[in-house]
């Protein structure tokens, strides 16, 4: 009963990955929680995806996880954003049931075969000659595992504030403890405090939604799994709305700022650039005169809106005063009062890119213990701490991915080589090669590294062969099909899209989808042949930016080389001569595995590279 292959402490988003993603990959595994009804929680915001962190999803759909799945059969809306702009950015967003999602998780986690689930709190990681041996729980039971896989969440010494009044805990005031976090320093890890916060939720029916904007979703059959064979049907789907704080919100809440937990001095910790308080929008954006405020619901099971953009640690007697001058809020009612929450996280330099720390072998952290903020940076990073941890276990080489592979790469990457002082959010701007990294394109990139690791059935890798296999016979019978450019009924679709046409002229139906304006699925209606509206899709992207793409794969093959040529975390710098001193101070606190780690580390320059370049092949030299 308590000795087990993997330990993974914490069931939230990153923790369910790992556990599912150990248990289904054949090794005795224990999910850790201090409560089984809040495994799935979404504490924050009710939904799933949006810019980059949607991609994340169907990232860890390609590689064979369970975010992916429950996102879509607990969906109440799905939305595809930026869908006018280029296919780099495109990303779907989903709104989330956020008590079925939960459920749904903990179903699953509760009958997957190899996972144990126990309510219990972790007080201490048991390690000798700095390699794990357990974890010990606060009523003195010790659980022997290989491997402990952290992903505590906010969970870790956790306190709730509203003004000045400050009560330990986790989310919603639940239990929190300070002896983990001060067992891992015991052991040599390195801790800070981060600070994150929610907004107010308020009664839905006491909403007037004819005073703000009406949201709805996208009517197509969009989903983030590609086993998702039907989605809840659009006439179904329940929207989302828009408003605004007012010149009377701005005036309440600046009267009142000292008043705010951070603002009084009560907040040590710091709290996340891109999803700040509203109090900190206004004293940073002090020349805008209005925010902008989404409106989404929690739950066909309950009749309450989470007021994203609205989150706060001001007094109750002033989020009721700030709330009501909000158009359509007039005459709300608060439910839960929005707060803060401070918590510890661990320094994710101290990681590998394998998620396994540098400090005690063993040991992988996943999710907003390492720093970063939403559930899918928290769920991408439980999938690969997860399969690592078993790779660990089979003496197998860790699964990483470039910076061209994945977002889950690039995230991993900028945690393990730059760090973060502050909540990491992913952003499309944070990914050099985004057009390589597309929501279409997840199960491409990655479903063969899923498939290789356990985790992707044989049925479901053989359909996507064949779907790739319909991809070129499509693209190939496009450039084997000639149109004239003077039939009439082609000069009938080209004419209103801005073409002059009427020479006779033959060309290709590829060449024509290479034209803007012009798609797949139309040429093919021209041609009185019918075609699948998704491999359309796809056939366009890869036809309309093929140049553009052919230039990021050769960007990509130039960063492959540097990380190919291995630092790892021992390598001695005193030894090398000629290196600058910052970048020789640099490399020997942030130790890069790589030297495309290496090139990303502020303060390391070109010359400090070349120095290095020189180094390793000296090295390579005397080896042989």
């Amino acid at each position: 009963m308590n000795r087990f292959d993997i330990i993974v402490i914490g069931g939230g988003h990153a923790g369910i990955e790992a556990a599912l993603a150990a248990a289904r990959l054949n090794k005795k595994t224990m999910l850790l929680t201090l409560s089984i009804e809040n495994i799935g929680k979404m504490p924050c915001n009710p939904s799933v995806g949006g810019p980059a962190k949607g991609i994340v999803v169907r990232e860890i759909d390609a590689l064979g996880g369970q975010m992916p799945i429950t996102a879509d059969r607990t969906a109440l809306q799905f939305k595809m954003l930026n869908s006018a702009k280029g296919p780099g950015v495109r990303a779907l967003r989903v709104q989330s049931d956020k008590l079925a999602y939960s459920k749904m998780m903990q179903e699953v986690c509760l009958h997957q075969e190899n996972l144990t689930v126990l309510e219990g709190m972790a007080v201490k990681l048991n390690t000798l000659n700095n390699k794990v041996t357990g974890v010990t729980l606060k009523d003195g039971t010790f659980i022997s595992g290989e491997i402990v896989i952290l992903t505590t969440g906010t969970y870790m010494a956790g306190v709730n504030m509203i003004s000045d009044e400050v009560k330990p805990g986790g989310p919603d005031l639940e239990k929190t403890t300070e002896d983990l976090s001060a067992s891992l320093r015991e052991a040599g890890l390195k801790t800070f405090r981060l600070k994150t916060g929610t907004p107010p939720r308020v009664l839905t029916k006491s909403i007037d939604f004819s005073k703000t904007k009406y949201e709805p979703g996208t009517d197509a059959f969009l989903r983030f799994s590609e086993t998702t064979k039907s989605i809840r049907p659009f006439s179904e789907q329940v929207p989302c709305y828009m408003t605004y704080t007012t010149a009377a919100t701005h005036e309440i809440i600046m009267k009142n700022l000292n008043r705010s937990s951070m603002y009084s001095g009560v907040v040590k910790g710091v709290g996340p650039r891109y999803c700040p308080s509203i109090e900190d929008k206004l004293v940073r954006f002090s020349d805008k005169p209005r925010h902008l405020l989404f409106l989404e619901p929690e739950s066909l099971s309950m009749d309450t809106t989470y007021v994203q953009g609205f989150s706060t640690s001001l007094p109750r007697d002033v989020q009721e005063q700030m709330t009501h001058t909000l158009p359509g809020f007039e005459n709300c009612v608060i439910k839960k009062y929005a707060y803060a929450i401070e918590y510890d996280a661990i320094d994710p330099l101290q990681m590998k890119r394998s998620l396994e720390s540098k400090i005690i072998e063993n040991l992988f952290t996943a999710g907003q213990v390492n720093g970063t903020s939403g559930y899918e940076e928290a769920a991408g990073q439980g999938i690969m701490a997860g399969i690592n941890a078993v790779r660990k276990l089979d003496g197998k080489e860790p699964l990483v991915f470039g910076r061209d592979e994945a977002y889950i790469g690039v995230l991993i990457d900028d945690l393990t080589t730059k760090g973060t002082l502050e909540p990491y959010r992913l952003l499309t701007s944070r990914a050099e090669f985004r057009l390589l990294l597309r929501h279409d394109n997840a199960d491409v990139r990655l479903i063969e590294k899923g498939h290789e690791c356990g985790l992707v059935s044989d049925e479901r890798y053989e359909a996507y062969l064949k779907k790739m296999a319909d991809l070129e016979e499509l693209q190939k019978h496009l450039a084997d099909t000639v149109m004239e450019l003077d039939d009439p009924v082609l000069m009938e679709y080209l004419k209103p899209l801005g073409y002059t046409v009427g020479e006779h002229k033959g060309v290709s139906c590829l060449d024509l989808v290479r034209r803007p304006g012009i798609t797949t699925e139309e040429i093919m209606k021209l041609n009185q042949q019918e075609i699948d509206q998704e491999l359309a899709s796809r056939c366009d992207i890869e036809v309309k930016y093929e140049g553009y793409i052919q230039k990021a794969r050769r960007e990509a093959a130039k960063l492959e080389n540097m990380e190919n040529m291995k630092l790892g975390i021992d390598f001695n710098y005193d030894e090398v001569d000629n290196l600058s001193i910052e970048g020789r101070q640099k490399l020997m606190k942030y130790r890069p595995e790589t030297m495309g780690q290496a090139s990303r580390i502020s303060g390391v320059n070109p010359a400090d590279l070349a120095v290095l370049a020189v180094a390793i092949r000296q090295m390579k030299g005397r080896q042989l």
